[in-house]
Parts: C-alpha cells; structure tokens; sequence
C-alpha cells in the first residue's frame, strides 16, 4: 500500500507544476499592452532614448540607478537595481548593438514592477521580496548608435570574455565578479532565417545554457540554466508553436556566456529571432516580457528545482533551412538549353538616415536544389519559365515620377525596370537606395542582360505560354492577376 500512496501524492504535485505557470504567463501575454514602453516603438532606437529612460527612475525609490562606466566613446553605461531578494540576477541586453528586442522588453519589465492594482500585486511583491535584479540596458551603446553588431572598436564583444580589449567587456566582467549573482541573462537578436530544427518554421526565440568546457559537463550551475530554458520553452509553446529552438552547445573559450557559467552564475542565453509579419519585432518583445518573468517566478516561488534538465534537449537545434522568399521549380534557358532550378532570396537590412531606418536589398542567395529547404515565402513557379525584366523605354524626368504608373499594367507586359534621365543624375555613384513604388530603378547602371543568377538582385518576371504571371522586384514575390493595393519595396541602383 505504500507505493500506490506515494504516487497519490507525488501526482498532484506533478499536476501543479505544468499548470500553475500556464495560467501566469497567458495573463501577462494578455496584459503585456498595459506595460508596453510607448517611446520603443522601433528597433533603432539610440543611446539618449535609453538614457532617458533610465534617467526617470532616478528618483524612484523602487530603484538604485549606478553608472557602471563608459563606453569606448565615452557614452554612459546605467545599471538598475530593483528588489532585495536572496536571489540575484544580472541581466544584460544589446552587447551587440543591433540586437534590441531585449532591450524593449526590459523597460516593458520595469512598467510592470511599477505598476499598482492591476492584478499582480502577489507576483510583484514575490518577485521584488524575493530577487534582487541587476539590469545593464544597452552594454554596447557605440554599436547600437550605428545599429552594428560590433562595438566602435570593431570588436565582437562577446568573444572578449578572455582578452578584455574592450571597456564594456571589461564592465560585463567586473559586475559578474562583483556582484556574484546567481542567476545572468544574456539577451541577444539572431537571424530571422533561423529555422526550429529541420523545418518550415522560424525560430522566433532560441535559448542556449552554455557549456562552461570542452567536454560540455552539467555541475548544479549549468543544469539550472537547463531547468529555466526547460519552463520558458513550456510556457512560449503556448503561444508560438513549435517556434522555439535552442543553438548547439559546443564550448566558445572566448565567449561571455561561456565564461559566465564557468565563473559560476548560471547562464541564460536567449535570442529573439523572427516572426512573420513583425519587422520591428513588437510581438517579439512581448515573448520575452512574457518568458523572462516567467522565469523569474520560477526562481521567486522555487519550482525552478522541480524541472526535468533532460526536457531541455527536447528542444529542437537552430536550423539554416530557411529564405526569406523560395522559389521552386522555376524552369532557365541558357541558350538552347533550358533546365529547372529553385532560387534561395534573402532580403538584407540597409540602414539609412543615421541607422534610425532602414530599406531592405534582396540576393539570390543559394541556386539549384533546395528541397531541403524552406521559404518564410514561398512560390511554386513549376511551368514557369523564369526572365529578367524589360526596362521601360521612357526614362523619368525623376524617381518620383514612378508614381503616375500602373505596376500591374507594366507588370503584365514585363516591364521590372526603369531608368531616370541621366541629366538628372549625378554621374557619381550614389549607391543603392529604395522607392516605395515596386519597381527595380536604374540610376546609370545597366539593366541584366540575363535572368539572375547566385548573388545577382532578385528581380526577374515569370512566365507560362508567354504571359507574364508573377514578378519578382527585389525579392518580393507579386501575382499579376491579383490586385496591387499596396506600396511596394523598389530598390534605386
């Protein structure tokens, strides 16, 4: 009889460590608009709005606000303190400059810890009486100023964890030795094209619980960071489906997150990879305000202990199987010749305006079989022979007169390209830039003479019995036979 018993009571406590958090992280999913820092709207956000930001907590006494150092060029690094609990966390975003989603999300964060009489009074009070949180907005102003990965000194500063050429690494360090905490979250961006595993879906988030040596061993630090990736993953499935991936864990000796664990705090790794339909990632940082608090209260009311470490290998790698545009089966004539091949086309991030925007510039990336592969988009072009675009004879008097024509009527005629008159064209290379209208604009350089091949811009007509049915201009995929009700994503060369 005893057997049967301590199952009756080993059960329930099962139960309620699947379900008690499910219900927490669906409400602060649907509460998460309440928090949402209004000033980040967008991703390239620079130095002075964080500041700014942090600068008005100064005189609240939930916080202690700390500079930590400066930048290579001088600019502020902030801390913030919030919480007096046992437990100690040292959370950190942006070492590269152009990852920001965590930082958004941070803010969101402090909304929240701020907030009074909105339904989470227990779960503020547990998680301020019961962690202490240590948060480094922006470790690379310099970089996000450029909106680069790098800091001004071109250094990737995470593989500065050994070397310390870096003051920002030098900060990172020194607050991990300093402030010993127990818990760091390293809070990064990663590609977009990352797929969850072997398959069609983007990993919109991915963790890592790094290895601290070669031989990639599991002391209590590290399977810490296991069990928290274990209940995040849980609790984001509920949201984003099989999105969820994790990156190999093959040591780096040069990297922070490595060296972190090693140095004893158990490391959290997570990057905010892509979602369809959310450029700026707004969604994105609504995950991880989700699942960085939900990890938090897993430390705040103990059920952190209670995870299985060998669930978080249940987790599917980060997977380079997917384009931002796949296009199969399109048939090439190459003289008298004619074969099928697919067209792998990612569209890349040109930033413009003092890297507060951006356009974007499309390639053909990968030529041949792809059936491997995946496209976030995708178009089925088998019977479809594939041809550059016509350039339309009549020059623009100036970019701007694209707007008095019909895409779908040029389209259909296989018009892609146009061309400005070259008395209004510097004969200087301006270099690449956009238009809003869904054409491929030549500024003094020559149209193809071929349909485009590996690393060639994506821009290229489609057609069956000799009518054009879709075109491609820069890496965006249109149906002719469909109507155009929207501005398009044109390139300027």
């Amino acid at each position: 009889m005893i057997k049967p018993l301590a199952l009756l009571i080993v059960l329930p406590i099962s139960c309620m460590l699947s379900a008690q958090p499910i219900p927490l992280a669906q409400r602060l999913h649907k509460a998460h608009d309440s928090y949402r820092e209004g000033t980040l709207t967008q991703r390239r956000f620079k130095h002075k709005e964080v500041q700014a930001l942090i600068q008005s907590r100064r005189e609240n006494p939930l916080y202690e606000v700390t500079k930590v150092g400066e930048s290579f060029e001088g600019r502020e690094i902030t801390m913030i303190k919030v919480g007096h609990g046992p437990h100690t966390a040292l959370l950190w975003t942006q070492m590269h400059g152009d990852e920001p989603t965590a930082t958004m999300a941070i803010f969101d964060i402090l909304n929240f810890l701020e907030a009074k009489n909105d339904g989470f009074e227990d779960l503020r009070k547990q998680l301020l009486d019961s962690t202490t949180l240590y948060i480094v907005p922006m470790l690379n102003p310099d970089g996000a100023e450029r909106y680069q990965r790098r800091t001004a000194q071109g250094i990737d500063m995470n593989r500065d964890a050994l070397y310390l050429q870096t003051p920002e690494g030098r900060i990172l360090k020194e607050l991990q030795q300093t402030l010993k905490p127990e818990f760091g979250f390293n809070l990064h961006d990663q590609s977009p094209r990352y797929s969850a595993g072997r398959s069609p879906k983007v990993a919109t988030i991915s963790f890592l619980a790094t290895a601290y040596d070669y031989d990639r061993n599991i002391n209590p630090v590290r399977e810490k960071s296991m069990k928290m990736i274990v209940r995040m993953n849980r609790l984001l499935q509920l949201f984003i489906p099989g999105q969820v991936a994790r990156y190999a864990d093959d040591h780096e000796p040069r990297a922070f997150g490595d060296n972190v664990q090693k140095w004893g705090t158990t490391l959290i790794l997570i990057e905010s990879g892509g979602y369809l339909g959310d450029p700026e990632k707004q969604y994105i940082r609504q995950l991880n305000f989700v699942a960085i608090l939900s990890g938090l209260s897993a430390v705040a009311d103990g059920t952190l202990a209670a995870e299985n470490r060998d669930d978080y290998y249940q987790i599917p790698e980060n997977g380079r199987y997917l384009f931002d545009l796949l296009v199969r089966n399109a048939t090439v004539k190459q003289g008298t010749k004619t074969y099928q091949t697919d067209l792998g086309i990612n569209r890349n991030e040109v930033n413009y305006a003092n890297a507060t925007k951006f356009f974007t510039y499309s390639k053909v990336e990968e030529y041949g079989d792809l059936s491997t592969h995946y496209g976030s988009e995708e178009l089925n072009a088998e019977g479809y022979l594939m041809e550059r675009g016509k350039v339309y004879p009549t020059p623009l008097k100036n970019i701007s007169e694209a707007a008095k024509l019909n895409p779908v009527a040029l389209w259909k005629q296989g018009y892609t390209y146009l061309t400005v008159q070259s008395s209004t064209t510097p004969s200087r290379n301006l270099g690449l830039y956009f238009t809003v209208q869904p054409f491929h604009i030549l500024r003094g350089t020559s149209a193809p003479t071929t349909a485009p091949d590996l690393g060639d811009t994506a821009t290229f007509v489609l057609k069956k019995d000799g009518k054009v049915r879709y075109v491609v201009i820069n890496g965006y995929a249109h149906d002719v036979e469909k109507p155009f009700k929207k501005t398009g994503n044109g390139i300027v060369e």
